[in-house]
């Protein structure tokens, strides 16, 4: 009998504990966030995808009730928030922005993380508008002329980029790749420095996202194309890659991700209040100034968008002969 009611005594325990534990998880889940999240910007300070994060930061802590602080990590073509989270707890309180070379990279690389395994997808939040910009003096006023120039010159006509892998080197490349042109690539850590190198004349073109305005607004810098689905309110006069018979159109969507493993109900609690901050006055200015469009998808989506990403872009570098063996 003593053996049997000791045993009992332990099922009951071991029952209770287990029930604690299940009782415990919506607990949790319904206090979060109880401190500060940090969300990584895989970028260096001050360009427009920094500037976009804080604005939505700002946002988000407003429906978080708890403040949402940028650490910047640049590297690696904006992979650095990605490689950070493989070792985070999945606690929702460190996150990352997930550029689209989140999905590229490991296809010319080895890189630290797996983009379907390693990170849980939260929402998707906007994309870019992207340019070609050379400087006021240079001798090309239309794309056209810039590359026909590019064509006869093979290898002599640079541009700059934030990075190897980034949307802008791959599409500055299929674009060589169908017209047979040989460009000279230079990746830059971030807009800053590819301006620079533009306006010094060590690169002849600027391939970037729209951290390019203030140059081209003051009239020292020149945009010859755009890479959208329609010309931009802002600089309405530029033609768009798609209309000049290029067939290519890229914004590169991205959203916010964090580690494998979180729990649903912090899932959730992070997307409803990220979706409330899309709509936020403030943040939609700036994502005007940069003429940025909103992107909306739900976790759900941005998890099929990044399955099918990863994908295509193991297609596009097989064709571009830049995907590595490894």
């Amino acid at each position: 009998m003593k053996v049997r009611t000791v045993a009992h005594r332990a099922l009951f325990a071991l029952a209770s504990l287990l029930a604690g534990v299940l009782l415990a998880a919506p607990a949790l889940a319904q206090q979060f966030p109880t401190k500060a999240i940090t969300l990584i910007c895989p970028w260096p300070v001050g360009g427009s995808s920094d500037l976009v994060l804080r604005s939505f930061a700002e946002a988000a802590g407003k429906q978080l009730g708890q403040p949402v602080v940028i650490e910047n990590k640049p590297g690696a073509s904006g992979t650095m928030g990605a490689a950070a989270l493989v070792a985070a707890r999945p606690d929702g309180y460190v996150l990352t922005q997930a550029p689209i070379t989140v999905f590229r990279l490991p296809h010319l690389q080895k890189v630290a993380f797996d983009p379907l395994k390693d990170l849980t997808y939260v929402i998707g939040l906007t994309g870019y508008t992207f340019g070609v910009v050379v400087r006021a003096d240079a001798p090309w006023k239309t794309f056209k002329e810039f590359l026909d120039y590019a064509k006869a010159n093979p290898g002599k006509v640079s541009y700059g980029t934030p990075g190897a892998g980034t949307s802008l080197h791959i599409t500055m490349e299929e674009i060589a790749a169908n017209l047979g042109i040989k460009f000279l690539h230079i990746p830059y850590k971030g807009v800053a420095e590819n301006i620079q190198g533009l306006l010094g004349g060590h690169i002849d073109a600027t391939v970037d996202s729209t951290g390019w305005a203030p140059q081209v607004d003051s009239g020292r810098a020149r945009l010859l194309v755009t890479w959208g689905t329609e010309r931009t309110k802002r600089w309405p006069a530029v033609p768009t890659l798609k209309e000049l018979g290029y067939g290519i159109v890229s914004v590169s969507p991205f959203g916010i991700a964090g580690p494998k493993g979180m729990d649903p109900a912090v899932v959730k609690t992070l997307h409803d209040a990220f979706r409330r901050a899309m709509d936020d006055p403030n943040y939609l200015k700036t994502l005007d100034r940069y003429d940025q469009p909103t992107i909306y998808m739900s976790g759900e989506e941005y998890t099929a968008f990044a399955r099918k990403q990863f994908e295509a872009d193991r297609v596009m570098m097989e064709k571009l002969g830049l995907r590595s063996p490894n």
